[in-house]
């Protein structure tokens, strides 16, 4: 599934969840704990960080093979952060100082966090709701704050003329700054806006609003958009996000009852990015339900009848595995996940199954 396919999906989904930000105060009562447990510099060794892409369409209901997006838990309280401070500023976090300890972080999540906009709102009650990415040059953060959501995503820079081309026919750009940056500001409608930063360091972002807004609602919040240092922005993060440091412990919690493919590489994990646990689930059982598509694929082929029949039972079993019944709740790819494994393991693979688990 290409990335831009993704991306449309994501939009479908409703990340928003009620639920999940009904959570937030208990998230946000652990995260210095959390983040204290992190390694130290010396102690991590630093593995590849590359980005396979997992967003939350597929996941929030085949809105979209995105695997990837609900549930950053955690109150960004950043109304410390003074916009008038200098870009890249080592603004005060929002948790105790402690936290940004030079050896809170290892180098690995620090420079996860250097290569992305770094971006937040300065004004007090918003909250994070959904994070996934982090890994090269695309990711997305969103913010929610009463009935109001934010949703800011971020592209490689090569990308940004053919969005900004896009932009255009959406209406006639209007020129605004966020953080002192230079942007353009387009309207779908009298309560919908979107905001596309200029490129820098290698990405472009796009601000989106969510639900009903008013031009001076928006006006003030992107008035507080600042970007930020790297330790101040992983300290508004939650504990729940999965940094590519704590894979390890994630990915063996969520096989811990799921049957491997031949050949499944569970290192290759690393290369996921930084992801909420729903994002985090989706794309390691995305890479698992592939692996078992293809084997029983080749199988069939093969005429190897007892490799097929373990294709076959891998995939009929997904619906006992814990982890994708922690997600059904939570969005809709759980359900995906199990209609085209129900498909295949009769005997009939389902048209587009490759996008549908985000296969490649």
């Amino acid at each position: 599934m290409t990335d831009e396919h993704l991306d449309r999906m994501v939009r479908d989904a409703d990340p928003y969840r009620p639920d999940v930000i009904g959570h937030l105060d208990e998230a946000a009562q652990n995260l210095l704990e959390e983040i204290m447990s992190v390694p130290t510099l010396e102690s991590v060794a630093e593995p590849p960080d590359k980005r396979p892409r997992a967003r939350r369409g597929i996941m929030s209901g085949l809105a979209g093979a995105g695997v990837a997006a609900t549930l950053l838990a955690g109150v960004l309280a950043v109304s410390t952060i003074k916009g008038d401070q200098p870009e890249g500023r080592p603004a005060t976090p929002p948790i105790t100082s402690e936290a940004t300890d030079p050896a809170a972080y290892s180098a690995m999540v620090l420079k996860a966090a250097e290569e992305n906009p770094r971006l937040l709102i300065d004004q007090p009650g918003w909250k994070a709701t959904t994070v996934y990415g982090f890994a090269e040059k695309e990711g997305t953060i969103a913010f929610s704050n009463g009935g109001r959501q934010l949703e800011m995503n971020w592209y490689p820079a090569a990308q940004y003329d053919g969005y900004h081309r896009d932009r255009l026919h959406v209406s006639k750009p209007e020129p605004v700054k966020v953080d002192g940056w230079p942007a353009d500001l387009f309207r779908y409608s009298a309560s919908d806006f979107a905001v596309m930063l200029r490129p820098r360091d290698g990405s472009f972002v796009e601000l989106r609003t969510g639900s009903a807004w008013t031009r001076s609602e928006f006006d003030r919040v992107i008035a507080d958009v600042v970007r930020v240092d790297a330790r101040t922005w992983l300290a508004a993060l939650p504990a729940e996000i999965i940094t590519p440091e704590r894979v390890n412990e994630q990915a063996a919690k969520v096989l811990a009852d799921v049957p491997l493919p031949p050949g499944f590489d569970t290192a290759a994990l690393s290369g996921l990015g930084t992801n909420d646990p729903y994002q985090f689930g989706a794309k390691v059982t995305s890479r698992i339900g592939c692996g078992w598509i293809a084997e029983w694929l080749r199988a069939k082929e093969a005429g190897d009848d007892a490799a097929l029949r373990r294709a076959t039972d891998a995939l009929r079993g997904s619906h006992n595995w814990k982890v994708l019944h922690q997600m059904k709740d939570q969005g809709g790819w759980s359900e995906v996940f199990w209609e085209t494994a129900d498909k295949m393991a009769a005997g009939k693979p389902p048209t587009g199954y490759e996008e549908a688990l985000g296969c490649v």
